[in-house]
């Protein structure tokens, strides 16, 4: 596998270890991520090579915005009310994340249906554009709900895709449907080896701000 973390280090519009970038983010409910997201596959995800995601940092993102410390205050609550006022059109629904596959640098469930996904990655776009126009970039450029159970690090040679692919066909585990209600907006840093944040709103699908 190839390290998660010098690709995000490293791309066009790079992320270093350490910085504050506004996301938006879908999360699972605790107990859900505990027991029916973490647990099953934990013992995948803690192979040599790889960073497992602990429940508490479990997420589905929608988009990553710019850099917390180019955006102000006020910026920051315009993001909010933009993406409130277009969330209250929109109801929630329910996303089911598929048994985990093995990648090129993360362990990670797609989910489906995309469209609703894609809806608010387009909502959230629109926002970020008409707040702040072109200062940042839209990551990702496209867009379908996954969520990663492992990230490969600096030692990402040691994990052998084939051997942890036969390792996930003897693990049980089934496709996880979570209710999508709410989206949080966080700011997000990573440490080379875990992507962490902190929750600054939270904004409901389908009520009006």
């Amino acid at each position: 596998m190839d390290n998660f973390f010098a690709r995000v280090e490293q791309r066009t519009h790079a992320w270093p270890a350490g910085r504050r970038d506004l996301h938006w983010l879908v999360i699972p409910d605790r107990e859900t991520a505990q027991t029916r997201l973490y647990q099953p596959y934990r013992a995948l995800a803690e192979q040599p090579g790889l960073h497992p995601v602990r429940p508490e940092w479990m997420h589905i993102t929608v988009l990553h915005m710019g850099p917390q410390d180019t955006a102000s205050a006020d910026e920051i609550a315009q993001l909010v009310e933009a993406v409130a006022k277009s969330a209250a059109g929109i109801s929630p629904y329910e996303l089911t994340l598929s048994r985990p596959a093995i990648g090129n640098v993360a362990i990670e469930s797609t989910g489906y249906p995309g469209a609703p996904h894609r809806e608010l990655w387009e909502m959230t776009r629109q926002a970020q554009q008409a707040v702040v126009g072109d200062r940042w970039p839209f990551i990702p450029t496209v867009s379908y709900p996954h969520l990663s159970h492992a990230y490969a690090g600096a030692d990402a040679h040691l994990a052998d895709r084939g051997a942890l692919k036969v390792m996930l066909s003897d693990l049980p585990g089934e496709p996880v449907t979570l209710p999508v209600h709410t989206l949080t907006l966080v700011s997000e840093w990573h440490t080379r080896s875990e992507i962490v944040w902190d929750v600054l709103a939270e904004v409901p699908l389908g009520q009006k701000p």
